[in-house]
């Protein structure tokens, strides 16, 4: 899980969009309320921003330099399949870079 410690380096923003009450929204709550803290603890400067509005797909975006995002539809997917999709949008971010 060293990425992890890698967000702030590779990502200019985060941004989690998700339903506070549908069931498809569901796994990315548990992602927030279980790794929000120490996604923030280990990278104290990037925004980590949590957007909820009533009916809409859970998403995951990421910022990268120049304005660049990139976007994951999270609906369907799972609290170790969300952290996972985050680990590929900051290897997204390392290869940009190069």
């Amino acid at each position: 899980m060293a990425w992890r410690g890698k967000l702030s380096q590779n990502l200019k923003e985060i941004r989690v969009l998700l339903c506070q009450s549908s069931p498809s929204s569901s796994s990315t709550r548990i992602f927030v309320e279980k790794n929000y803290k120490d996604l923030k603890s280990a990278n104290p400067k990037l925004p980590i921003l949590i957007r909820e509005c009533r009916g809409i797909e859970p998403q995951l975006w990421a910022r990268y330099d120049m304005g660049v995002e990139r976007g994951v539809r999270l609906e369907g997917l799972t609290e170790p399949q969300i952290s996972k999709a985050l680990e590929e949008l900051v290897k997204v971010g390392e290869s940009l870079k190069a």
